[in-house]
């Protein structure tokens, strides 16, 4: 009959050790290695989104050679920004794409069922992708008073995220600037419509009057967030000529990233050409460069 031993008995004095220390570190609650690496999932580049890269293209890529500009860049992630000359096309990208392995993550959409949005949402469910729907507008009800511009904007919005939902897509408010741009703006407008495929999608380079309340902004746009979109920021970079910047050149988005990444959220983090004088894998490139010197900032900064 065999005798079994307890595992302290069979290792020597420095493995005893090691095993106190694992067990104190069990009792305390800390696990360091999974926290840091889930952290340092939210900007790696497995995470990342490549948006404004189809009109703002110097190079007026096709989908295949988009998918190739990705596939050189390591991005596996698309939104979708298109044009009226891209409709013609929008199988053929989604195909493409799929071919690559790259995920349509997002997908730029009307602000109404019109005839162009059915066909998006034809595409969709043709080739059975599930994204996010991203739709901006402006103010619904410019002689209305808040209430009432929220319920018209709701209104606006329900037969979208009703059609979205029944192929299995969600719908995100982009914000673009004026009255619908306002993150208070937005969560109302959600809270209003109480959809489970509504949400937002926040801008950076569309957030310059937000900068100095970010972190209160964000709090109460967390709950309902479905993806960021990064940039390089400066105050009032949008008022003087710098409202598009590589990541890592403004002297902002570092406090902003840092407040993201303290707060838990996890979720689709997007890097923009929307440099259209540019060929997009050269702006690419500056922002994953950029976005990488952040991220070793960021590890060296402790929580808030």
């Amino acid at each position: 009959m065999k005798t079994r031993f307890p595992i302290w008995q069979l290792v020597g004095p420095r493995a005893k050790i090691m095993l106190v220390f694992a067990a104190c570190l069990s009792l305390v609650g800390v696990a360091p290695t999974r926290s840091t690496a889930a952290e340092n999932q939210l900007y790696a580049p497995a995470n990342l989104v490549a948006w404004c890269i189809v009109p703002f293209d110097a190079q007026k890529r096709g989908p295949e050679e988009r998918a190739l500009m990705l596939d050189r860049l390591g991005i596996k992630r698309l939104a979708y920004d298109w044009r009226a000359e891209h409709v013609p096309t929008f199988d053929q990208e989604v195909e493409t794409m799929q071919r690559h392995g790259i995920e349509i993550t997002a997908w730029w959409f009307p602000g109404g069922l019109n005839d162009t949005a059915r066909k998006i949402l034809e595409c969709l469910e043709r080739h059975r992708v599930k994204t996010q729907l991203w739709i901006s507008m402006g103010d619904p009800a410019p002689q209305a008073a808040q209430p009432e511009k929220v319920q018209a904007a709701a209104a606006a919005i329900r037969p979208i995220a009703q059609a979205a939902a029944k192929i299995g897509c969600s719908v995100a408010l982009y914000n673009h600037g004026g009255w619908f741009g306002e993150p208070e703006n937005q969560v109302a407008i959600v809270e209003q419509l109480q959809l489970p495929n509504v949400g937002i999608v926040y801008n950076f380079h569309h957030g310059h009057g937000h900068i100095a309340r970010f972190p209160e902004l964000w709090r109460k746009m967390q709950p309902h967030l479905l993806a960021i979109n990064l940039n390089g920021m400066v105050l009032n970079g949008d008022k003087t000529g710098k409202k598009i910047l590589t990541l890592g050149e403004g002297d902002q988005e570092l406090a902003m990233l840092q407040t993201i990444r303290d707060s838990g959220w996890r979720g689709p983090v997007g890097i923009l050409d929307h440099r259209p004088e540019t060929d997009s894998e050269k702006t690419l490139q500056a922002n994953l460069a950029g976005l990488q010197r952040l991220r070793q900032k960021l590890s060296a900064a402790p929580k808030k």
